[in-house]
């Protein structure tokens, strides 16, 4: 995809809030090219900034109203990027993003990133994007943390896949993976591999597990969250997007 197939979500910080774009500044993960796409707070803004797929069949997948939506699957290679401090930023994939288009960054979807701690876990959850990515296990919008946790010494690429399958019954099937970046670097076909800690989750659509109703369809993307504290740094690289019908 190139540039003008990614749209910018409605309510983001602005640009004198959260410094955003393409940059040759931020070393690239295994494989990659050489740039990557990043975030930098320049103020004590809470907020976020992120991208959606701006393209006839992905804005939205599905009507978001009636299953089968189908949903998708989204990859990509995030990182928590070096800071002044390690905590208070969210790098973040996400699919099945509400609201009519462009949707807002305080719209609810489902997410995989980096969580805001030190150290941290790569996380899925349930809820807006301006909220980031928290490390606790009994917080309602987390529904699985994995089990390896990592510190900002690590300087760590994490390749990850999300999957968002929209079953005929309701039911939304969450699936995540990561790939080794070491065997099977940008450009190369990944291995994916399940991640401890993480097994298959399904969002009923009886709304028991996560006690709302599952997400069916809606945008694809990656985003940054900020909570509030100066040059706190994300970045993305290597998204890819597909479309399950």
């Amino acid at each position: 995809m190139g540039q003008l197939d990614w749209g910018t979500l409605d309510d983001v910080l602005a640009v004198g809030d959260l410094a955003r774009g393409v940059t040759a500044g931020i070393v690239p993960p295994s494989g990659g090219g050489s740039f990557v796409y990043g975030w930098n707070s320049r103020s004590d803004a809470v907020g976020a900034h992120g991208k959606y797929v701006d393209l006839s069949g992905f804005n939205p997948t599905g009507d978001g109203l009636t299953p089968p939506a189908g949903g998708g699957v989204i990859t990509g290679a995030v990182k928590r990027v070096g800071s002044p401090g390690n905590t208070g930023m969210t790098p973040m994939l996400f699919f099945c993003l509400q609201g009519t288009p462009p949707p807002s960054v305080n719209d609810f979807a489902y997410i995989l990133g980096l969580s805001d701690a030190d150290p941290y876990h790569i996380v899925l959850a349930k809820g807006p994007l301006v909220g980031g990515l928290v490390d606790d296990a009994a917080d309602i919008t987390v529904l699985r943390t994995s089990s390896a946790q990592y510190s900002m010494g690590d300087d760590l690429w994490h390749h990850i896949r999300l999957d968002a399958i929209v079953q005929p019954n309701g039911d939304v099937s969450l699936k995540v993976f990561s790939n080794d970046l070491v065997g099977h670097p940008i450009g190369v076909a990944p291995a994916w591999t399940a991640i401890a800690g993480m097994a298959d989750y399904i969002d009923d659509a009886l709304e028991i597990a996560s006690e709302s109703a599952p997400l069916w369809g809606g945008c694809a993307g990656f985003a940054f969250a900020t909570n509030g504290q100066l040059s706190r740094r994300g970045a993305v690289d290597a998204i890819t997007v597909e479309r399950l019908t």
